[in-house]
């Protein structure tokens, strides 16, 4: 029988990461805005590399990346402005380098690129952006400082089981609180682009499109426009494809090994029956 493999998944969605460590996927998901309006980006950089550096604005559409606007880097400074007929998740370029994700959307918008942080702010959802962020990040350094505190620990002579059974309640109860956080953010935001923007990053964490507990419980509640969204309605079909080839290779595993404990008991029956 010819075995099948599950969907990989998006390329452009790799995985889970901080704003530290670039987000190339928060980009893609335009959402239709009432009229016409115009945006404004105004930068501040003090990352010296990037002065004298060309950076664009782009977007994913069919499977390429489209260039918006572009503007040079002098002095630190650079400025693009130009008309927004959709609000959309877009991505700030210098070349093929990703630096930050930028809501498009009309207003003036304050972005500062420095070596310790990136930001995008003065409109409302480009500040509730970075604002989750700047608090997701937060519980993960939480997270990754267990392993330091596990060491003092030691250090200080403390039982060994007192001390993982300690960092084990501490370590589930970050997890919870992270996890319940992404959730309660993306389901206040399921009617505008940060919903799905968010999601895709949650799902871009998974080795490839699947079906996790988390998963479910945000879809669950989920409205039809959420759900209908393009890339949020091709991971869900992936996921479930994926969840079928699943529950079959463990049927046909259990199939087997059922088969397998057959034969050897009837194996052994055999013998004793010879012997006797």
């Amino acid at each position: 029988m010819k075995s099948e493999s599950v969907v990989p998944l998006y390329p452009e969605f790799n995985e889970w990461t901080n704003v530290n460590k670039i987000l190339p996927f928060l980009l893609l998901l335009p959402f239709l805005a009432s009229c016409t309006s115009k945006y404004r980006i105004e930068g501040t950089s003090s990352v010296n590399s990037l002065d004298g550096k060309m950076l664009y604005l782009k977007t994913m559409r069919d499977g390429e990346w489209v260039k918006l606007d572009s503007a040079e880097v002098v002095h630190g400074l650079f400025s693009m402005e130009g008309k927004v007929d959709s609000v959309q998740m877009v991505t700030l370029y210098m070349d093929d380098e990703s630096i930050m994700p930028i809501v498009l959307e009309s207003g003036k918008i304050k972005v500062t690129i420095s070596n310790t942080d990136l930001k995008a702010a003065g409109t409302s959802l480009n500040a509730a952006l970075y604002d989750f962020i700047d608090k997701r990040n937060a519980l993960e350094e939480s997270i990754g400082e267990l392993e330091q505190k596990e060491t003092r620990m030691v250090m200080e002579g403390n039982d060994l089981e007192e001390i993982h059974a300690q960092l084990m309640v501490e370590g589930d109860s970050l997890m919870t609180a992270m996890n319940q956080y992404v959730k309660t953010f993306i389901s206040d935001n399921y009617e505008n682009v940060l919903g799905p923007s968010v999601f895709m990053m949650l799902c871009s964490s998974l080795p490839y499109p699947i079906m996790t507990p988390q998963i479910d419980d945000i879809i669950k509640d989920a409205p039809y426009s959420f759900k209908s969204n393009k890339l949020v309605r091709e991971f869900l079909s992936k996921a479930k494809e994926n969840m079928k080839l699943i529950e079959e290779h463990q049927r046909l595993e259990q199939k087997t090994s059922t088969n397998k404990y057959v034969r050897r008991f009837f194996c052994i029956f055999v013998q004793k029956l010879q012997i006797k």
